[in-house]
């Protein structure tokens, strides 16, 4: 099996926090976004990885240390890491071709704007699965339209009619990834653009055209990390799941003095606590430092400075220096407001 990861976008509605991180890189519950995906996905698919393979944007952005935290990643699955760039930006179908040297065999591809909850078998029968959730309003979302066999034989984006409440979440799987690398060539080959794009979805409907059989994985959680309100509720629950699975979430390196801690919370190495209130939901990175202040519902990653605070809903990047009564904040890494 392999995990196929496309990556490439900055991820401009998260700013300002992806002026110096990629978007993927950024840390949910203690774990970078892209981190915990890969790991989830590995573990619900419950059988060796022979292969991660991430498609990068430019090396300027994703640059030696994001490679490295990635090989690392993928050697810790035991898997073997492959590393491609799509220097351009043209669409879900050309990132995916842009990794064309990985694409045979059973595949795994996963957006890293997305994290999941989920625990099921793949259908074997099916050349593809395309995972979903059901929603309230599928109108907002792509969704697949079902026949009586609960096979997938249409997506249909935003639809002004019902079709179904399944959203597709951008994971998908392929008994033979090879046959979609086929597909999205033609896609290239013959410029069929959606959107201003070559899409992952051209290549999926020629599949189906032919005859492959799609059916559905649906998760139990799907949570999105597309903006900063999103990631904030995102990282409440993803503490919430991990608290419920007995994992350690506070470093036996915390330095606390007359601090209350409300869990859930995740709170790395070298913290320190001084006449403070934290939690519930909160996530702090390695090395911060946090005095006469009360937070919940925040992320606040490493080596930051915050004093004299009441936070709520905040997210708040590395290095940053923070001293005020703002509440609901967002300040990017090596950000002062004092």
């Amino acid at each position: 099996m392999k995990i196929i990861v496309p990556m490439a976008g900055r991820g401009s509605r998260l700013r300002p926090h992806t002026l110096t991180v990629p978007k993927p890189l950024i840390p949910v519950a203690g774990k970078p976004i892209v981190h915990r995906l890969v790991s989830d996905i590995a573990e619900v698919l419950n059988q060796p990885i022979e292969e991660i393979a991430f498609i990068l944007g430019d090396p300027a952005w994703f640059g030696d240390d994001v490679v490295e935290s990635l090989e690392e990643l993928a050697k810790g699955l035991g898997a073997k890491p492959s590393i491609y760039r799509q220097l351009n930006p043209k669409g879900t179908g050309h990132a995916i071709m842009c990794a064309e040297p990985s694409l045979s065999g059973p595949a795994v591809i996963a957006y890293a704007d997305t994290l999941i909850r989920a625990n099921f078998d793949l259908d074997q029968k099916a050349d593809s699965v395309i995972w979903t959730k059901r929603v309230d309003n599928p109108e907002a979302y792509g969704v697949v339209n079902l026949n009586e066999r609960d096979e997938i034989i249409e997506l249909v984006e935003k639809p002004t009619e019902f079709v179904s409440d399944q959203a597709v979440i951008g994971i998908y799987y392929f008994k033979d990834v090879g046959v979609l690398k086929k597909e999205l060539q033609y896609v290239l080959d013959n410029d069929i653009i959606h959107g201003g794009e070559y899409q992952i979805n051209d290549g999926i409907k020629r599949m189906m055209a032919d005859g492959k059989v799609f059916k559905t994985g649906t998760v139990n959680e799907w949570m999105d990390c597309g903006n900063k309100e999103v990631t904030v509720e995102t990282n409440a629950k993803m503490l919430g799941f991990l608290a419920e699975g007995n994992e350690q979430l506070i470093s036996n390196t915390l330095q606390q003095e007359n601090t209350t801690i409300v869990e859930p919370c995740f709170i790395s190495d070298g913290v320190v606590l001084k006449n403070c209130t934290i939690g519930p939901h909160v996530s702090i990175g390695e090395g911060t430092i946090i005095e006469d202040s009360t937070v919940k519902n925040s992320i606040i990653q490493s080596q930051t400075v915050i004093k004299n605070a009441t936070l709520d809903n905040a997210m708040i990047g590395n290095h940053a220096h923070f001293n005020g009564q703002f509440t609901n904040v967002s300040i990017g890494d090596y950000s002062q407001l004092k």
